[in-house]
């Protein structure tokens, strides 16, 4: 079993920054990481993703150039990195891992809630 803990949230001015992490219980050096957020009323969208090794990465259209995705497998941490807030970046942030070739997401954290404020 994997539990994951996401931190960083909080309260952002347009334009700022924020740094989300997600811990991990167990070794995540062979899993797939992404990051999801869900804003109230809207359905859950996928914001970020990187593979085992951290060599690939992928994001939304919506965020690409802004957020970085990253990992440190050795602390079992994964980090989204968000630049330039925008004010539909308002969401609760989710950290997901599964296994490489596993069809679905298995192991979810609870939440962590980013405002931006305009």
């Amino acid at each position: 079993q994997v539990q994951l803990v996401e931190s960083g949230g909080g309260l952002v001015q347009a334009g700022g920054s924020l740094r989300l992490s997600c811990a991990a219980s167990g070794r995540i050096s062979s899993y797939t990481m992404a990051w999801f957020r869900q804003a109230p009323g809207k359905e859950r969208e996928s914001v970020a993703g990187i593979s085992w090794s951290g060599d690939s990465t992928g994001y939304a259209d919506s965020v690409k150039g802004r957020f970085t995705i990253s990992r440190d497998n050795a602390k079992n941490t994964v980090y989204l990195q968000m630049n330039s807030l925008k004010p539909e970046d308002t969401a609760v942030y989710i950290c997901a891992a599964k296994g490489a070739r596993a069809p679905i997401y298995e192991y979810w954290g609870q939440g962590t809630q980013v405002t931006v404020s305009s």
